[in-house]
Parts: C-alpha cells; sequence; structure tokens
C-alpha cells in the first residue's frame, strides 16, 4: 500500500500514519529503531528496498529524505519579470516574511510524501518525504514529529555523505551514522573527510564489508602453533577502500609491514598472506561470482569454504545490528590508516 500526501504537512502525516495503525490493529510501539535515508530519487528505491529487507530483522519506522530542486522562473512569453511579492516569495523558499520555517507553523506548502505499509514496507513503515524550497534546508524539523517515540535513530547515507556526517541536521540527532564512502562520486575524498571528521558514532561500509574476513583470518592465526607474523599481504583491486583498511588493520594489530597487491580486475578482496617463519598462512578467494575460498597453513592441507561476497543489505543489517561505537573501526581509521598511507 502506497499512500502519497501532495501539498502536505507533518502533522497530516502523522495523523494518516495513526489510522493506518488503527485499521491494522497494531501500534508503532513494536518498532525498535527509526531509520533516516539522505538520498535522491535516483538512489531511493535501491535504498529503500535494502531498508524493507533489513527491517524484517530490525522492524523498523524507515523515514527517507529526498529533496527536491527547481526555481521559480518568469513565465515564458513574459516582457518583463512580474513583481515581487514578499510574502509570496517566502512562502516559495518554505520561509514567513519574517525566515521563520512554514513548517513550524504546521504549514508544509512545499512538501509531499508517500506513506508505505504492508507488502511495500517490509516489517515496518516507510515515509518519503519531498521537500521543496526552502524546506530543504529544514530536514530536521521535517522528521522529528515523524520519529518513533523513546527508539534510537540510526542515520544512513547509502550514496553521497556530509563532510560532517555528525553536524549534518539529520547525523546531529542519529545516535549511528552509516555512510558508504565507495558508492559516492569520489571513494578516497569522501574518506578523507570521514576520516578528518570522525566520530565514535560513525561507520563506513567499506569496514563492514571485511566482517568475514577478518574473521577468518583471526581464526587462522588462533590456530597451533601460535608463531609470530613476520610479513603480511593483502591483494584486491587497486585503490579499493576496504583493501586498504583490511591492510591497515592487519598492520595495527600485528605491527609488521603489510603490502598491498593489485589484482587486475578483481572485483574484491582476493587474498590475505601472513607469513611467518615455518611458512606463509593464506587465504584465498580468487572470484566473487564462484564465492569460494581456500585456506592454507603450513604442514596442512588445503581446505575450501564457502565465502559469498557480502550484499548491502547484510552489510546494513549488520549495522542496525550494533549500535555501540566499533572501537577497533576507530582504531583503524585514526591510526592503523596513517600507517600505511602515511602523511607526506
Amino acid at each position: 500500500m502506497i499512500i502519497t500526501m501532495r501539498n502536505t504537512d507533518t502533522a497530516a502525516i502523522a495523523r494518516k500514519i495513526d489510522e493506518l495503525h488503527e485499521e491494522r490493529g497494531e501500534a508503532a510501539l513494536g518498532r525498535v529503531l527509526t531509520l533516516l535515508i539522505a538520498t535522491d530519487e535516483g538512489g531511493l528505491e535501491h535504498a529503500l528496498a535494502l531498508a524493507n529487507g533489513a527491517s524484517r530483522e530490525h522492524p523498523c519506522r524507515v523515514i527517507a529524505v529526498v529533496p527536491q530542486s527547481g526555481k521559480q522562473t518568469a513565465r515564458a512569453g513574459d516582457a518583463e519579470p512580474a513583481a515581487v511579492d514578499p510574502e509570496r516569495e517566502a512562502e516559495a523558499n518554505g520561509t514567513d516574511a519574517n525566515g521563520n520555517p512554514l513548517h513550524s507553523r504546521g504549514h508544509d506548502r512545499n512538501l509531499d510524501a508517500e506513506v508505505r505499509f504492508g507488502a511495500d514496507a517490509g516489517a515496518g513503515e516507510i515515509i518519503v518525504l519531498r521537500p521543496r524550497g526552502g524546506l530543504v534546508h529544514h530536514p530536521d524539523t521535517l522528521v522529528i514529529p515523524l520519529l518513533v517515540p523513546d527508539a534510537p535513530v540510526v542515520a544512513w547515507w547509502p550514496t553521497e555523505a556530509p563532510a560532517n556526517p555528525k553536524t549534518d541536521l539529520l547525523g546531529a540527532m542519529a545516535r549511528r551514522r552509516i555512510t558508504d564512502a565507495m558508492r559516492s562520486a569520489n571513494p578516497w575524498r569522501t574518506f578523507d573527510d570521514l576520516r578528518r571528521n570522525w566520530s565514535s558514532q560513525n561507520i563506513d561500509m567499506a569496514w563492514t564489508r571485511l566482517t568475514v574476513w577478518r574473521a577468518m583470518t583471526a581464526t587462522m592465526l588462533d590456530q597451533p602453533p601460535h608463531l609470530p607474523v613476520i610479513a603480511a599481504k593483502v591483494s584486491g583491486p587497486k585503490d579499493y577502500l576496504s583493501l586498504n583498511m583490511l591492510a591497515a588493520w592487519l598492520r595495527l594489530k600485528l605491527g609488521v609491514s603489510v603490502s598491498i597487491e593489485d589484482v587486475p580486475g578483481a572485483q574484491a578482496v582476493t587474498g590475505v598472506y601472513l607469513t611467518r617463519v615455518d611458512g606463509v598462512l593464506s587465504l584465498e578467494r580468487p572470484s566473487v561470482e564462484q564465492g569460494v575460498a581456500t585456506i592454507s597453513m603450513p604442514g596442512q592441507a588445503p581446505q575450501t569454504i564457502s565465502v559469498p561476497a557480502r550484499t548491502l543489505q547484510e552489510c546494513l543489517s549488520e549495522e542496525l545490528r550494533r549500535l555501540d561505537p566499533d572501537e577497533v573501526y576507530a582504531e583503524v581509521i585514526t591510526r592503523g590508516w596513517d600507517l600505511i598511507h602515511p602523511a607526506e
């Protein structure tokens, strides 16, 4: 069920949600969190599909904010621009004549919305807000009346993220802030911004994609004999953020030099190699499509295990599952990264 609401306000949206809950005989109190999504029209449906899947493990209210662009222009054929009415111009920008947001008085004239329930909304409900004019600068005040009471707030930027999520209007109200630098237009610049403006509530999907690799690498090192690692190497695509984060983690935790090998044509991390005096421990997954990894340890026969590539939905579900700060991630981006990419 998708209900479209034109030129509406947050009070009307809240009433509609309450009505739908009453009709279905349920309450929003079962939602474990509110997930805020900041995206554009091009990425909206993909982001909502991922949120739908994740919500089956974490029932939540999803609020997507999709700013609309467009400016008031003179009508074609006008010989001269019409005289400007300050009050009407202010309304077009989402403010009154004194510059106060109109939605603070319940007049969200520049707001369209969708309310999705049932099969279109996973295990929760979805609210899509499309502000126009000046309302695009007030996403926080649009969102606040729609939050689930007494539930944590998570902010997620599926592609482009603000340079400082902590000071972003949506990010400032969130207990957890999820970014995905690898899906931005400039992954390295985005990640540099995130590192410079690091906060304990921030996490990036480039790190989440490594969960299985880190777990399997730790498992290899837990097997006897417990000899020290004297060198390490990781392999994968050139300039792949997750690969560099894996190298930074190994450099930080093992205290040895870590080399990065570029593998032409690779789509993800392809291998981890740990050198000891008795030989090389390796974990290799040459092909993402096949999803089969081989573990090799000195004196033992190689073992093959299934290691499919992690989906975005799995990564999102993992981050919604754990809302506390990731201390290891914090160490990697604040200390480990500089060990493999020292400042010039």
